[in-house]
């Protein structure tokens, strides 16, 4: 899948690559209070695996991962599109062939301090949503946090995620202790309420 640039006002998601390294590295030095809550690479070395793994992924076809540029051309952090399922829909039925997920996850999200209530991640969350239900033409779009991640599960109600529940365990924390998971998610039903919400928060800060 050829994936192309997402382009907003305050911030465009540029496929993530190798030219983006220097940018990357850039954007976490220094905030690692910030990323209490999600595991992000410090130092090129770091940030250099963390590309490879991210492609990697998206060679296998379950990932899309993006840099976020801010309008002033840095780097601001990065983004993706993850466990992405396409299902086996029969032969006649009008989504059989489809190439597209029929369901993804939005994660791996970090965002630089200066990117912090910006307007950054709620534009980006409203380009990649667009694309997942109006390009991918989506059914449902996940998003998981840190259950004890009280600011990033308050972002996603904001915007009109809904919780699904805890899945308890269900990973590694960044702090390297077994994490519980707030699940949320949107479907293609609540979409158009949702754009509507996202567009409203943004015009709010002009």
């Amino acid at each position: 899948m050829n994936m192309k640039i997402l382009q907003g006002n305050f911030v465009r998601l540029e496929p993530l690559s190798h030219a983006h390294t220097d940018g990357l590295t850039e954007a976490s030095a220094g905030n690692e209070l910030l990323f209490k809550w999600t595991p992000v690479p410090q130092g090129k070395a770091a940030v250099t695996d963390y590309i490879n793994t991210a492609l990697k992924m998206k060679r296998s076809g379950t990932s899309e991962p993006f840099a976020i540029i801010g309008s002033d051309g840095l780097v601001k952090g990065s983004t993706r599109f993850w466990n992405m399922e396409y299902w086996a829909w029969p032969e006649g039925h009008p989504r059989h062939g489809n190439k597209s997920p029929d369901v993804c996850e939005i994660g791996h999200t970090w965002l630089t301090h200066t990117a912090i209530r910006t307007g950054i991640n709620t534009e980006a969350k409203l380009l990649l949503l667009t694309h997942a239900f109006e390009t991918w033409n989506a059914l449902r779009v996940c998003l998981h946090t840190d259950v004890r991640n009280e600011r990033s599960r308050a972002a996603i109600e904001r915007i009109g995620g809904k919780l699904e529940g805890i899945l308890r365990a269900q990973k590694m924390s960044a702090d390297f202790k077994p994490r519980d998971s707030a699940r949320y998610s949107i479907i293609v039903e609540e979409w158009p309420e949702v754009k509507e919400n996202l567009i409203s928060m943004l015009k709010s800060r002009n």
